[in-house]
């Protein structure tokens, strides 16, 4: 099989000549072709991080193997990691964390073993990096969860936990303040979680996740979660068992998927042939897996295994009184242990089973939807104005343009109700929510809504608006803070 491999900035290609020399003296049956991704290449002018002709040999080849990559500073682009992972929506970010022998935390001393798969949303969320300053005082950052985005990556939670014979899959989440957008996700969770009668299934609002992964790691199995949240809890899981030096990561998507290391591009070491390979190597494995070359995977991880045991290490880890190996000598000592079995988590030698690599060439881009529910109405609308003035103010104006459509109901300032009813000691600034709702059982359509903006225009900026939906006689959006 022929994969893409795109070696990254700093120590990147140190790091990823260690791993494909353990391939190589390992005898993996892969074949790498290597593509110009990373900071370099945004210098050059390429403003997502790679070449034309990188994007089109890693979608003709659907892997890709990649060292920490650096998005230059100041210069307004996106990173280069997440703009991989979203071009090609590889949805299911997967990252296991486990106690590795010879790699000293707090949880090793005290005995308490950990082995947590965090599966994060990759595409959704904040990370659409759609943001806007509504005034000059007021950015707003919108957050995208959607039913299908939810559904892919929980499915794929589930399906994973299954085949690791998971005793217990844990939805981490905030519904209970982002109703709307993290109840969407936990609603499918459990929408999925019928399917699969054989697995314990529950949720965690996520701090108190966070407050039990730090006192009891090992009460938990896998954790999937929405993408921001998923992102801090992941780095938080590596903290668990020596750092992002010692977590792999593995973005699944169904067409493409990306194995690479998370960890930062360390520029203070760059050069110096000291950095740590672990964590690509446990990613490369990951991918091994993946792509079926099960017995590769396990001869490799085993060796790996067994040199932390003797406490072999490099100079960011282990027993500070032993020699600490470069980056080059690390991966030798693995490659010279290749056949021995470590006294903990030894892998079984199951034979190779390789994939049939599948081609996929679309003509369009894929349209993920569910069905829509019956009885959709619109029954008002959240104008987004500024305003230096006081609540009552405000109020004052919006009211003499609600025509005989709408009624104003509620403004907020910063989600706090602040009118009709709130407290002089609530803290305003110069932007706010005016919600206008429909009169009686009058339907409304965008015509209606367009003629309110321009009425209020007259007196208001309007920053901003979204529609009040409604499916199926339910509310789809939220109540203002203390309304």
């Amino acid at each position: 099989m022929n994969i893409a491999v795109a070696k990254g900035d700093g120590i990147g290609p140190e790091i990823m000549e260690a791993v494909l020399t353990i391939f190589r003296e390992a005898r993996v049956d892969l074949s790498y072709t290597f593509v110009d991704m990373g900071k370099w290449v945004f210098d050059k002018g390429y403003s997502n991080g790679m070449t034309p002709e990188a994007q089109q040999t890693i979608e003709s080849l659907g892997i890709l193997f990649k060292g920490p990559m650096e998005t230059p500073k100041g210069k307004g682009v996106k990173s280069v990691n997440v703009t991989a992972r979203k071009t090609w929506n590889t949805y299911a970010n997967k990252r296991v964390f486990q106690t590795l022998h010879g790699v000293d935390t707090v949880f090793s001393k005290a005995g308490i073993p950990i082995d947590v798969t965090v599966v994060r949303e990759n595409i959704e969320d904040t990370y659409g990096g759609i943001e806007h300053m509504l005034t000059h005082d007021v950015a707003l950052s919108r957050r995208f969860i959607t039913r299908p985005g939810s559904m892919q990556v929980v499915r794929y939670a589930f399906e994973m936990a299954r085949k690791k014979n998971a005793r217990r899959i844990t939805c981490g989440h905030k519904a209970n303040i982002m109703k709307i957008t993290d109840g969407l996700f936990l609603e499918c969770f459990y929408e999925v979680a019928k399917d699969y009668p054989d697995l314990k299934a529950d949720d965690v609002i996520v701090d108190d996740l966070c407050m039990k992964l730090v006192t009891r790691p090992d009460l938990f199995d896998v954790v999937v979660l929405t993408n921001l949240q998923g992102d801090i809890v992941s780095d938080l899981c590596a903290g668990l068992v020596g750092g992002l030096g010692f977590a792999p990561s593995a973005n699944i998507g169904d067409h493409i998927c990306i194995f690479e290391a998370v960890h930062g591009t360390a520029p203070d070491i760059t050069g110096k042939n000291i950095a740590n390979p672990t964590a690509l190597l446990l990613s490369g494995l990951t991918m091994l897996r993946h792509l079926g070359l099960m017995e590769s995977a396990a001869i490799i991880e085993n060796a790996l295994l067994y040199t932390l045991e003797q406490g072999i290490r490099t100079g960011d880890f282990g027993d500070r009184n032993k020699l600490a190996l470069n980056t080059t000598e690390f991966a030798q000592a693995i490659i010279n242990n290749f056949g021995k079995i470590p006294e903990h988590g030894s892998k079984p030698i199951l034979p190779n089973k390789p994939i049939t690599q599948t081609i996929f060439k679309l003509e369009k881009n894929p349209l993920i939807i569910s069905k829509e529910m019956e009885d959709e109405a619109i029954v008002g609308v959240d104008m987004f104005i500024e305003s230096a003035e006081q609540p009552n103010d405000v109020a004052e104006k919006c009211l003499k343009h609600t025509l005989d459509l709408f009624k104003l109901v509620t403004i907020s300032n910063r989600g706090t109700q602040v009118w009709p009813k709130g407290s002089i000691f609530t803290n305003v600034v110069n932007q706010y929510r005016c919600r206008f709702e429909s009169v009686g059982e009058i339907p409304l359509s965008q015509v209606d809504i367009i003629e309110l903006y321009k009425r209020l225009s007259a007196d208001f900026k309007i920053c901003s608006t979204e529609l009040l939906n409604m499916w199926g006689g339910k509310k789809a959006y939220s109540l203002a803070q203390g309304q």
